[in-house]
């Protein structure tokens, strides 16, 4: 029925004990010292009675001893001479009303009264009552309630474009009418989560000066048969009050599914709530100043007749923004935080490839909040490289004991990485080395590209399975042993390996075949079913296995040749812990490295002792929590 007030629930308790208090009082009453009729007319022969008080068929009996009584008559007497005649003082009252029983009777009469009054009160002003159930949650968003405008935005140019034409129409639609221009009815903004789909709508909502209602797809969907439907009425008929206005509905996937994969059939709630969505966008009575703006990060599973020309008649992709778009981002989040002379923006766009809207905002809020920690009054580069790594690996855990020759073991595995990435003409730059560990990583190399990158070729590929087989080639190499720290480098590089083999046409031995597809959602990747015979699965197996050996064997021999960079990366990684990208180089090259500067933080030096941490465990693994779009690093 709705939230009922505390105030009301509260008087519905003191009537309901205020008639029980009376209805059982009144009961005592009249049901004590109350003797039979034949004991009283024996009384009243012998000549005890002294008294009568008679009301109605009820007797109030005085006698010459004990204590007074009450008795009834079937009816009301006509004659008293009876009780006269034998000397009894009589005296007939007038009839009294019995309150107990009128509370009783009228106050649930009452009750029902003011229950009825209450839902239909809800009823006429769209309240929480009953009636209301059907009604829409959708919540108007005024000027005053938003301050975010299309300046506030960056890193989606198209996107934004395509909408400020929205904006337009709705301030100047007769420039459009006069070239015979239809606005399209819907926009649906399709993107991976923290991309700004919602962030774009906040500025139309900001631009449009027209009323702008926002509404969840979950807000449509209730247990009921037909809530759904009503509700999307409800907002439609609201809207046509309004026009012209935008109406945003946010995750419309909730409700937007794809029609005829629900195993309650034709009678499932969600798919009545569709079919009432999609009359009312595109059919008899459709208004063309109503915009319907919708966003959601799966629109492999939307129903085909919502994408159809009329209703969301374009579809404005939100993605991952570039290192340019990323840098804009940084400087719109930047606004209000005091950063130091000594950041560039650039160089942490760069360094966040993958990257979108809310991952930067996050970052930057970190930065601060290190910061903050240090009791800094700027964000310096050291704060933002800092929360880079908190962001992308979790926080430093120094408080991992090890011993020596984990140690060691963890220095030349994550050094055999860098090297190897080093070393082969195909992959990324190395950024930093570090066998602090951090989240569940106990050690990794951090790379990243020079630029981003919308493909990858062969040689990159195999590049990246070499990469990420070293540290297991140097622990064998140099100890004759093995650890359990590579379980995650095999799984990246069996992973592209048999990418290579089934999805990208890159095996001679199998061909230009694809034997495998995923769905297209933002939210990963989603393996399809197997199209393929046992014999052509043994021989995928054959060859990924092949590719992946190859590689080990290929990364082997070049960490053998270059034995002594190795060693002389280790010994200092050793010392420092941390190598970043010059101070790798210069001891690649054979420089003396310069002293290590003191520490900007206020935080303990670090340690030199066996508190620092090694390489991944096979139950900790070292492959850093990658945002969405960024290829794995092997660490």
């Amino acid at each position: 029925m709705g939230r009922f007030p505390l105030r009301g629930f509260l008087i519905a308790v003191g009537v309901i004990a205020l008639v029980v208090f009376v209805a059982t009082q009144s009961g005592a009453r009249n049901h004590s010292n109350v003797v039979s009729y034949s004991t009283f007319q024996q009384q009243l022969e012998n000549g005890q009675v002294r008294s009568i008080r008679i009301r109605n068929t009820q007797l109030q009996v005085t006698p010459k001893s004990g204590d007074a009584y009450v008795t009834y008559l079937p009816t009301p007497p006509s004659d008293l001479s009876p009780f006269t005649n034998r000397g009894v003082d009589v005296q007939a009252l007038p009839p009294a009303t019995n309150w107990g029983n009128v509370v009783v009777y009228a106050v649930p009469i009452l009750l029902m009264v003011a229950l009825l009054f209450y839902l239909l009160r809800g009823a006429r002003g769209g309240g929480d009552g009953a009636v209301s159930f059907g009604k829409s949650r959708a919540r108007l968003v005024t000027e005053e309630n938003t301050n975010v405008l299309f300046r506030d935005v960056a890193g989606v140019e198209e996107a934004k474009n395509d909408l400020t034409e929205v904006v337009e129409f709705l301030k100047n639609p007769a420039k459009f009418h006069a070239l015979g221009a239809r606005i399209p009815h819907g926009v649906l903004m399709v993107g991976p989560p923290g991309s700004g789909k919602t962030h774009l709508a906040k500025a139309v909502a900001g631009e449009a000066k027209v009323p702008f209602f926002s509404i969840s797809g979950s807000d449509f969907v209730e247990m009921f048969v037909g809530v759904g439907a009503a509700r999307v009425r409800d907002l439609f008929e609201t809207a046509k009050k309004n026009a012209p206005c935008i109406v945003f509905i946010d995750e419309i996937d909730a409700v937007g599914r794809r029609r005829g994969l629900s195993v309650n059939g034709g009678n499932d709630e969600r798919e009545q709530t569709l079919n009432a969505l999609l009359v009312e966008m595109d059919g008899f009575e459709t208004q063309h100043d109503i915009i319907i703006m919708a966003a959601t990060n799966r629109p492999d599973v939307l129903d085909p007749a919502l994408l159809r020309p009329g209703r969301f008649d374009r579809q404005v992709v939100v993605d991952a923004p570039d290192v340019r778009g990323r840098e804009m981002i940084l400087g719109i989040h930047a606004r209000g935080k005091p950063l130091s002379s000594t950041v560039d923006l650039h160089r942490v766009a760069v360094r966040t490839p993958g990257f979108v809207g809310a991952d930067l905002e996050n970052l930057l809020n970190e930065a601060a909040l290190v910061a903050a920690r240090n009791d800094r009054r700027e964000i310096t580069m050291v704060d933002i490289d800092e929360a880079a790594d908190r962001v992308v690996m979790g926080p430093e855990r120094r408080s991992r004991v090890i011993n020596d020759r984990e140690k060691r073991v963890t220095a030349f595995h994550e050094a055999g990485h860098a090297l190897a990435a080093d070393l082969l003409e195909h992959a990324d730059p190395v950024h930093k080395i570090t066998i602090v560990p951090r989240g569940r990583a106990l050690g990794y190399v951090m790379q990243f590209p020079e630029e981003d990158r919308m493909s990858a070729s062969r040689n990159m590929l195999l590049d990246r399975v070499a990469v990420a087989l070293a540290g297991r080639a140097t622990e064998q190499l140099v100890f004759d042993d093995v650890t359990t720290g590579a379980q995650n480098d095999f799984e990246q590089a069996t992973q592209i390996a048999r990418r290579m083999v089934t999805r990208w046409g890159m095996s001679p031995t199998v061909g230009h075949v694809a034997l495998s597809s995923s769905a297209d959602s933002y939210l990963g990747e989603v393996e399809g079913a197997r199209s393929y015979s046992e014999e052509t699965a043994r021989l995928v197996d054959i060859e990924v296995k092949a590719i992946v050996e190859e590689q080990y064997a290929r990364i082997s021999d070049l960490i053998t040749a270059h034995r002594d960079e190795l060693q002389r990366v280790v010994d200092v990684l050793l010392e420092r812990e941390t190598l970043h990208a010059d101070e790798f180089a210069m001891l690649l090259r054979g420089e003396e490295l310069p002293p290590e500067p003191p520490p900007l933080s206020t935080e303990a030096p670090r340690s030199k002792g066996p508190a620092a941490a090694g390489k991944g465990s096979a139950d900790a693994p070292q492959e850093p929590r990658l945002p969405p779009g960024m290829l794995p690093k092997p660490g």
